[in-house]
């Protein structure tokens, strides 16, 4: 878990660059323009002093977007089998869900299909909401924007992995014999709650 006392550091970074954000996408006078600029510019000068991320990088993740703010998106397949979850290794070694951003021509459910079958070789289907779930109060390092992950709980209905440009090896481990994880992507805290939900159907989708 994100400590409070980062969270609210965050959360006063993110709505400055909120506010210069949505001003800039919106006003048109040059003189206002360079103010709220400024104020962007202060917002990721926060996050670079409370994240220890250089300034160059924290202004190219926050600085770059255009138009009104709006969260992002991450979707992640939960596959259980025998109370194990499929994990997926990573080109640094680390595990995680398979999963990632939601594309621009894809809903949550078709994105989490595409993304199992790249990084599982597993062709899946999506057949619950496990939980729904914002980024930064579960992760580090914080992200200088919202992101809302999105866990279903997919049925596997036929592949097998095969290697890929962004994954090495998948396999299935349970709760108390996980590998090394991904901590910026999924968290022991994350599959927990998704294996809580998942042996109690009828406490429905967790959300935030």
């Amino acid at each position: 878990m994100v400590d409070k006392s980062e969270e609210l550091w965050l959360s006063w970074a993110k709505e400055l660059q909120f506010i210069a954000q949505s001003a800039l996408a919106y006003c048109k006078d040059k003189f206002d323009r360079e103010r709220f600029e400024r104020v962007r510019e202060i917002s990721a000068e926060i996050m670079s002093a409370k994240s220890g991320l250089s300034l160059e990088k924290v202004k190219a993740l926050f600085c770059n977007e255009v138009g009104f703010q709006t969260p992002k998106m991450d979707s992640r397949g939960v596959i259980i089998e025998n109370g194990k979850f499929l994990l997926v290794q990573e080109s640094n070694g680390a595990w995680s869900l398979p999963g990632g951003w939601v594309d621009a021509n894809q809903t949550a459910a078709t994105n989490v299909v595409k993304e199992v079958r790249e990084e599982s070789g597993l062709v899946v289907e999506p057949v619950r909401v496990l939980a729904l779930l914002e980024r930064n109060r579960h992760h580090k390092p914080p992200f200088p924007y919202n992101v809302c992950k999105v866990f279903f709980l997919c049925e596997v209905k036929g592949g097998a992995f095969e290697p890929n440009n962004e994954t090495t090896a998948s396999g299935y481990f349970s709760i108390d014999a996980l590998p090394p994880l991904a901590e910026e992507k999924c968290t022991r805290e994350e599959l927990e709650l998704c294996l809580r939900v998942y042996n109690n159907p009828a406490e429905g989708p967790v959300f935030e």
